[in-house]
């Protein structure tokens, strides 16, 4: 009887492991970034600053447009507090990705809109591009650590 729990165990341990090296080896092509991209900013939209730094890995780098590079997750959340504002929506388009032929980093670029009200309630916009670095996690799953973006001309106010 104990040979055959200490077997049973045995062979539920191997299969967690297979299974996660299986998840693990999945390939991710191009698309699946842009997929990435698209949960990305609905979680954004959802829950804010917490859900946008929930896709950043905790060594992350951002290096904001006119301002000083933010090393790690914990100093770029500090500066994401917008999202939290009702009155601001964040949103992109990945235009296109790619992913280095061993299959553990990625890049996407797009453009993004940003819409705001200025100190008179007055609704803006602004536009620009921006390039993310995804990078396969021990886990398996997938997270920025790097996030760059520029305004584009044309920015505006409505």
């Amino acid at each position: 009887m104990k040979r055959a729990i200490l077997f049973f165990v045995l062979i539920t341990t191997l299969s967690v492991f297979w299974l996660r090296a299986t998840a693990a080896d999945k390939p991710v092509t191009a698309d699946t970034l842009k997929q990435m991209e698209a949960e990305f900013m609905q979680a954004a939209a959802a829950h804010g600053s917490r859900g946008y730094m929930s896709y950043y890995a905790e060594d992350s780098v951002e290096l904001p447009n006119g301002e000083d590079v933010l090393l790690g997750k914990i100093a770029i959340a500090k500066t994401m507090g917008f999202l939290d504002d009702k009155n601001n929506s964040l949103s992109w388009k990945p235009i296109g990705a790619d992913i280095s032929s061993s299959g553990d980093l990625g890049y996407t670029y797009g453009t993004y809109e940003f819409r705001s009200k200025d100190a008179n309630g007055k609704p803006t916009v602004s536009y620009g591009k921006y390039t993310s670095i995804w990078k396969r996690q021990e886990d398996g799953s997938w997270k920025v650590v790097l996030d760059m973006g520029n305004a584009s001309p044309g920015s505006q106010s409505n």
